[in-house]
């Protein structure tokens, strides 16, 4: 209990227990019944039960419980929302918006899922995706100008 830790077996390490190693685990936990206001920098993870306002920079993941509300800029590895957030998010990674989620805000993101249910209002941009294939009229590829052709070819 109290004052005593559990020894860890060489085997199984905490950092071993993710493929990403410390940095993706959870170091820190704000209570359902927490209020927090303020600004977080973490190299590990979070995960956020109570109501957090203010600015989340961390390089690890953020999970956001079903009775989590977040009024933030947030910045994370990877984000999990079945909570609410309100505010722009910033994934290296993943997105996940799960069947209670909600999420108000814009998103910039590497990979993006939303579960039947979720809910998500903004903008949202990839880096890096593709440009949009040229539109031209069929007048200037020797076609009748009946519409625009997408050039395939980009």
């Amino acid at each position: 209990m109290f004052g005593r830790e559990k020894p860890q077996s060489p085997a199984t390490p905490a950092a071993a227990a993710s493929p990403g190693g410390p940095a993706r685990n959870i170091e820190t936990v704000v209570g359902s019944t927490a209020h927090v206001k303020g600004s977080i920098t973490s190299d590990g993870g979070i995960r956020i039960d109570g109501v957090f306002e203010g600015e989340i920079h961390i390089a690890g993941n953020l999970i956001i419980g079903e009775t989590g509300k977040v009024i933030a800029d947030v910045s994370a590895q990877n984000v999990s929302v079945s909570g609410a957030v309100k505010g722009t998010i910033q994934a290296a990674g993943r997105l996940e918006i799960l069947s209670t989620g909600r999420v108000w805000g814009d998103i910039s993101v590497a990979s993006f899922l939303i579960d039947e249910g979720g809910f998500f209002r903004g903008q949202s941009m990839m880096p890096g995706e593709p440009d949009m294939p040229m539109l031209e009229e069929r007048a200037a590829s020797g076609a009748s100008a009946k519409g625009p052709v997408i050039d395939a070819a980009q």
